[in-house]
């Protein structure tokens, strides 16, 4: 990565520009063409730098229930189990945690508790977890997460 990249990932994680072209917009920010900045964009995310570019919506301010979800799945396992975590579009993200008892951890967002209840009876069913553990949120705090570059 160059300091332009650098720029450019520094100028993102800010948010697009609400205009019909948001990347000239960053563009003319960072002393670049519209072109030159997609280009950068679209390397940016073939070398796994950029994930994804997308809104961060406040589901409970849509009427969706959320929750976290940790899974105790032994180490032979955890690919399978990914897999079938990964089948429901209710979940967000999943990841594997160095932690003493629950390995898998997942986000799930549905549109009610119901939902929820029936996903993870489900994915019991289906992956047959050691321990499962439900950890919806008491208390919302908004936190910025920025990685200065």
């Amino acid at each position: 990565m160059d300091a332009l990249d650098k720029q450019l990932l520094n100028r993102l994680q800010k948010g697009l520009p609400l205009v019909p072209r948001p990347f000239e917009a960053i563009g003319e920010e960072l002393g670049i063409g519209e072109a030159e900045t997609l280009a950068r964009v679209r390397q940016l995310k073939a070398r796994g730098i950029v994930r994804r570019l997308g809104g961060i919506f406040d589901s409970r301010n849509l009427g969706f229930q959320s929750t976290l979800v940790a899974l105790q799945v032994p180490e032979d396992r955890v690919e399978e189990a990914a897999a079938a975590i990964n089948a429901y579009p209710e979940v967000t993200h999943h990841y594997l945690r160095d932690h003493e008892r629950y390995n898998l951890w997942f986000t799930l967002i549905a549109s009610n508790e119901a939902r929820i209840q029936e996903i993870l009876e489900e994915i019991s069913r289906r992956i047959a977890p050691a321990a499962i553990r439900n950890l919806p949120a008491k208390r919302f705090f908004k936190i910025q997460v920025d990685l200065p570059l």
